[in-house]
């Protein structure tokens, strides 16, 4: 009895201690984390398709692979393939045009873009004697654009670049202006 006596006297001593004890400390709230994103996330899909009827018949497909190197940085790579019937001459003559274009984007507020590109392309072009000739044009070219976002992880893109190679005096150019006109959809995935 004297035994059960003393272990209720400690017990009655220490539970005032216990109680009053700080709680320990709950882990500071940590803010949440950003989600990262995976390397898959970061790239992103679209390209263009040019028609045009008439005495100029013409198709080009142009696939784009691009990949979000920063928040504001994305770089990629598009080729193209174009098919032209000229109907302007005596006979059609069909043109087989292809290359691709690397290229930088940089947004520079909201949905505004500055782009600068390095574009090959290998063409095909008429000569005196009815038929064609193939060369080759490097491109180097810069400008700006508009993305409009179309909801999702999609958006349409319009960019105006100037071609700082174009030789206006050279008769058998691959185009004809120094400014190109880009027109596409991306995709992010």
């Amino acid at each position: 009895m004297k035994k059960l006596a003393v272990a209720v006297a400690v017990l009655a001593l220490t539970l005032p201690a216990i109680a009053q004890a700080p709680e320990p400390e709950a882990p500071a709230a940590e803010a949440p984390a950003k989600p990262r994103s995976s390397v898959r996330d970061r790239f992103f899909f679209g390209g263009g398709v040019g028609l045009a009827f008439g005495s100029v018949d013409y198709l080009e497909i142009a696939p784009l692979v691009g990949f979000k190197v920063a928040p504001r940085l994305d770089l990629g790579v598009q080729p193209f393939y174009r098919w032209t019937n000229d109907g302007r001459y005596g006979t059609s003559v069909e043109y087989t045009d292809y290359g691709a274009r690397l290229f930088a984007r940089v947004r520079i507020i909201s949905n505004f873009f500055a782009e600068v590109d390095y574009q090959y392309t290998s063409y095909e072009y008429r000569v005196d004697t009815g038929g064609t000739e193939r060369a080759s044009y490097d491109a180097f070219l810069a400008g700006g654009g508009y993305t409009v976002p179309l909801g999702g992880h999609a958006g349409l893109y319009f960019s105006a670049l100037y071609d700082f190679s174009y030789d206006g005096n050279d008769p058998y150019s691959a185009y004809d202006s120094a400014v190109q006109f880009q027109v596409g959809v991306s995709v992010w995935f």
